[in-house]
């Protein structure tokens, strides 16, 4: 009898306090066909946002099509340290990844005007014994890339269903600062 009667108070918990599964993402029909452009032209972000997109029923327009541009303006990584030891070694990282970026219409239109997302995670680093850093490190990346493609879409999303015109916004620069091994590289935006 009890085994009968939990799902079913389960279910009617879950719907009691306001819980639902998430929407898929959905543009207007008459958006049309939708190109992602990065910075990078191998952009593994510009590539999820596209099978995201895929995979929600938008036509993806590639390199050279007409179409409405996500346009992927600036991709950051940054690795700060936010701890050290009694011998000054960093022991604690924040992983910071910030991209701004916008989204115009076909006739180049802007409908959503350019944003900054901001993700963070921090990892423990430790410098005595290193086996499995570099591998917690990447996919910690690879899941701020995911997790991004999502808030961008989920961004998006929420201009076409509030339905409301915004008036362009001042580009707020991101917090991320270049990682020391980017700067000695010769790269200081971290790309």
């Amino acid at each position: 009898m009890i085994r009968r009667l939990l799902p079913a108070i389960l279910v009617l918990a879950l719907s009691g306090c306001g819980f639902h599964l998430r929407d898929r993402i959905t543009l207007p029909s008459q958006f049309g066909a939708v190109r992602v452009v990065s910075v990078d032209r191998y952009s593994p972000l510009a590539e999820s946002i596209a099978q995201t997109l895929e995979r929600g029923g938008v036509t993806v327009a590639r390199e050279g099509a007409e179409g409405a541009v996500l346009d992927i303006l600036t991709e950051q990584w940054g690795d700060t340290p936010i701890s050290v030891d009694a011998l000054g070694r960093s022991q604690e990282f924040s992983l910071r990844y910030a991209v701004i970026f916008e989204l115009r219409r076909a006739d180049g239109s802007i409908v959503v005007p350019r944003q900054t997302i901001e993700l963070a995670r921090d990892y423990i680093s430790n410098p005595v014994n290193a086996t499995g850093t570099e591998g917690e490190r990447e996919v910690l990346a690879r899941e701020l890339r995911r997790e991004m493609a999502s808030s961008i879409l989920r961004r998006i999303d929420a201009v076409f269903k509030s339905g409301a015109k915004s008036a362009p916004l001042p580009i707020p620069q991101p917090a991320v600062a270049p990682s020391p091994a980017d700067a000695a590289a010769g790269n200081p935006g971290g790309r």
